[in-house]
């Protein structure tokens, strides 16, 4: 597994940890649970893709 993916992921939680924070003392509070919820579906999009990655191997592994 890559260190990479566990940065991606921390950068999108601090990004998206930010972004809520000034939508939410602006008053945008609507908007800030859809950033909070696309970057939900992005970092699952991103664990999906490995999670296919390691199913991949496994399959070339066992010859199934």
């Amino acid at each position: 597994m890559n260190v990479d993916l566990i940065f991606k992921i921390a950068a999108v939680g601090i990004l998206v940890t930010v972004l809520n924070q000034v939508l939410v003392r602006a008053g945008r509070d609507e908007q800030a649970t859809m950033v909070t919820l696309t970057a939900l579906v992005v970092v699952l999009m991103m664990v999906v893709k490995e999670i296919a990655n390691l199913f991949t191997t496994v399959k070339g592994l066992f010859g199934l």
